[in-house]
C-alpha cells in the first residue's frame, strides 16, 4: 500500500515526487510509501525548448529535462519508487483505500497525485464525473481539466498542472506539483503547514 502514488512524470508529477521525497527526514514523513508511476510519451515537454523558465538554461530542450528530471529524483531521493513502462487505465476505489490499474498491473494507494496533461480524451476511466472543459486554454484546443479546489477533486485525489485548469508554461505546472507535495505534507503533519527547505550550513 503506498501513502501516495503519483501518476506521470512531467514537470507537475515529477515536481511534486521531488518535494515530497526531500521530505524523508521528516517524522512525518519517515515511514510514508512514495511511488510514480513515469509514463512520459505523451508529455507536451517532447517537443518543447525552453528560453524563458527560471534556472533552466536558454536552449534547453523538453525532451532531456524529461531524462534528468527522472535521474534527479533517482540520485537525490531513491526511496520514491519509480514505476516504468505502464499507463494507467482505471482508478477505483476511495480516500485511503484506491486501486490504479495500469495496463500490466494494480497498485493500492491511500492518495493519488495525477499530472498527465490536459490532452482530451481524458484516458483514466474512474474519473469521469470530474471532467470538464479546461478554463484556461483556448476553445480550439479542445482542452480538459479536472475539477478541482485548489488541486483537490475529491478526497484524496488531487490534479496537478494543466490538469489543474492552470495555463501552460513549465513554472506554472512545476509550481503547481509543489504545491500539491505541501499539501499533502501538512495532511501528514497533522495539519500543522508543512514545507521542506535545504540550506547552506553556516559557520
Amino acid at each position: 500500500m503506498y501513502d501516495v502514488l503519483i501518476l506521470g512524470a512531467g514537470v507537475s508529477g515529477v515536481s511534486c515526487a521531488l518535494v515530497l521525497g526531500s521530505a524523508k527526514n521528516k517524522p512525518f514523513a519517515i515511514d510514508k510509501k512514495i511511488g510514480i508511476i513515469t509514463h512520459q510519451k505523451a508529455s507536451s515537454l517532447q517537443n518543447a525548448v525552453f528560453n524563458n523558465a527560471y534556472g533552466i538554461p536558454a536552449g534547453k530542450l523538453g525532451s532531456e529535462l524529461l531524462e534528468e528530471s527522472l535521474s534527479h529524483l533517482e540520485k537525490s531521493y531513491p526511496h520514491v519508487i519509480q514505476i516504468a513502462n505502464e499507463k494507467v487505465v482505471k482508478i477505483t476505489g476511495t480516500a485511503g483505500d484506491f486501486k490504479i490499474i495500469t495496463n500490466k498491473d494494480e497498485y493500492s494507494t491511500k492518495m493519488v497525485v495525477i499530472g498527465i496533461g490536459s490532452g482530451n480524451p481524458f484516458t483514466i476511466e474512474g474519473l469521469e464525473n470530474h471532467i470538464i472543459p479546461h478554463q484556461k486554454a483556448i476553445p480550439e484546443k479542445n482542452r480538459i481539466q479536472l475539477r478541482n479546489v485548489d488541486h483537490l477533486v475529491t478526497e484524496g485525489i488531487y490534479a496537478c498542472g494543466t490538469l489543474a485548469g492552470l495555463r501552460s508554461q513549465l513554472s506554472i505546472a512545476a509550481g503547481s506539483g509543489a504545491s500539491v507535495a505541501g499539501d499533502i505534507l501538512t495532511l501528514w503533519n497533522n495539519g500543522n503547514h508543512a514545507q521542506v527547505h535545504d540550506a547552506i550550513n553556516k559557520k
